[in-house]
């Protein structure tokens, strides 16, 4: 059977791991490999790897670390029907989702390719008598990062690509229920010309993460995740001394104006809300119609949009989304399901119970439709993380707003809306970190920086974009004067205006 092992110093090792963990194959349920769960000596392990380098790669000029980046997005494209493939098996997205994945984590990559531009700091000439001061960002040395198995290419990249473009070596602990894409991402990192060690990819569980968290040549930790763990996270990692920024989940409302495009509005939710089985901390699983009209309308087409969704296979080019990651994962989403149906809210449409013929055994299930959710329900306060679309209804948009405001996460939100005005004053008002007006799922651009507000964000820096430059940099400035004429004469004083 395959065994996926740790990638340390430019190698595939055991290490120190005596546990193994199974891979499963989610369109059959089956077993299809092993993975390798390290501990405390495996990451002692990557972070010596690690120190050996980062001088060295600090050191490089900003200019030829970008060199490797344009590589690095050479390879990614060039083998991106591979990684692909590879993603889908482990993870059950569709292959075309899986491509988005890897698609997004690459935009990332181009960005960091312009390191030399955004690593430029600042400059004040005469800030007093013959005085200058400028400032130079200068990279931490080692960071790490946690990531989940829903996106076990974007979110890596996110992380080691602009982390690495900054002149840091890294540490990722991908899932270990799909980590076989991270582990040939390191690989082709290095292929692309990153020296051996740079980065390490180390499999495992909490062992492994506390370990990170711990280690004190690691200087700063980002994390991606379920809310009660990168709470964890955070307080650990920064007790220890460590910089920590910390995503947790999501629970992201659609606000639809009875004046919304309700063609694009049905079109929308079915990808956002359905889409990758709705494992995604950007879905869209709580639509607020505004109006008995739009609700009712709503729900109307959306009932029959959910029965044209195809469930089926990762590799079936015809599906929408496939199955979910594991049995487990199944079992829970079911469970909240049952738990709307006790709570009082109308189910439209059951997802539970779909089996699909020769992959009886896959976990799989349907999408799932709710009607007359109400904001005190326990299934509506947390996140389900699954193909579960519930509908609240909203007499107005001022009611609308206050549920994502008042709720305890607050990673996105959509509004549907033809009235600009209406949209500016959502946008500006709403209590949530990222806004989408007509925009299903809002994840800004590899330039613009991901992060949400509340309980779904710990930590005061985003992912990625300028907000990730300064994570994995720190400030430092230099005032300087060069003397003219006999230096003992010279009185050297704190700069000021006068």
């Amino acid at each position: 059977m395959r065994q996926v092992q740790h990638f340390i110093a430019g190698q595939m090792t055991r290490g120190a791991a005596a546990r193994d963990g199974d891979i499963f194959d989610p369109n059959t349920g089956q077993v299809q490999a092993s993975v390798c769960l390290g501990g405390a000596d495996d990451i002692n392990a990557a972070v010596d790897a690690a120190k050996k380098v980062q001088p060295e790669w600090a050191a490089t000029n900003p200019q030829r670390r970008a060199r490797v980046m344009f590589k690095f997005k050479a390879l990614l494209e060039a083998n991106m029907d591979e990684l692909a493939e590879l993603l889908s098996c482990e993870h059950g997205k569709v292959i075309a989702d899986s491509k988005g994945d890897i698609q997004r984590g690459l935009e990332v990559i181009e960005f960091a390719c312009g390191i030399p531009h955004l690593l430029k700091g600042e400059y004040s000439e005469g800030a007093g008598p013959g005085i200058d001061i400028y400032a130079m960002r200068q990279p931490l040395g080692i960071a790490a990062g946690i990531t989940p198995f829903n996106f076990p290419a974007m979110i890596p990249m996110w992380m080691f690509g602009i982390a690495i473009a900054c002149g840091n070596a890294f540490i990722l602990k991908p899932s270990e229920k799909d980590p076989s894409v991270p582990v040939r991402l390191a690989e082709l990192m290095h292929e692309a010309g990153a020296p051996e060690g740079l980065l390490n990819v180390v499999h495992g569980d909490k062992e492994a993460v506390d370990a990170i968290l711990a280690h004190d040549d690691i200087k700063a930790v980002s994390f991606v995740g379920s809310s009660d763990i990168a709470h964890y996270v955070y307080q650990t990692g920064t007790a220890n001394g460590k910089r920590v920024q910390a995503m947790g989940g999501a629970k992201n409302h659609g606000i639809i104006m009875p004046d919304a495009d309700m063609d694009q509005v049905i079109a929308d939710f079915s990808g956002s809300a359905y889409g990758s089985a709705g494992e995604r901390c950007m879905a869209l699983p709580v639509a607020v119609p505004v109006g008995k009209a739009t609700a009712d309308e709503f729900v109307g087409r959306m009932t029959e949009e959910v029965g044209k969704l195809n469930v089926g296979i990762s590799s079936d080019p015809h599906a929408h989304y496939g199955p979910v990651v594991s049995a487990a994962h199944r079992t829970k989403i079911e469970s909240y399901i049952e738990m709307g149906v006790k709570e009082g809210a109308d189910l439209v449409v059951d997802g539970r119970g779909l089996s699909l013929q020769g992959n009886e055994d896959g976990f799989f299930i349907g999408p799932s439709l709710f009607d007359n959710v109400k904001a005190d329900m326990q299934s509506y306060q947390e996140e389900i993380f699954g193909p579960v679309l519930q509908i609240v209804r909203a007499d107005s948009l001022e009611e609308a707003a206050r549920l994502p405001s008042e709720h305890q996460y607050g990673n996105g939100v959509a509004i549907f809306t033809r009235n600009g005005l209406a949209a500016r004053q959502f946008a500006q008002k709403v209590n949530v970190g990222m806004v989408g007006i007509n925009v299903p799922i809002p994840v800004p651009v590899a330039y613009h920086t991901f992060g949400g507000w509340k309980r779904s964000a710990f930590g005061d820096t985003n992912q990625h974009g300028p907000e990730g430059i300064k994570f994995y940099t720190k400030v430092k400035t230099v005032t300087q004067r060069w003397p003219d004429g006999d230096v003992a004469d010279q009185s050297f004083i704190i700069p000021t205006m006068k």
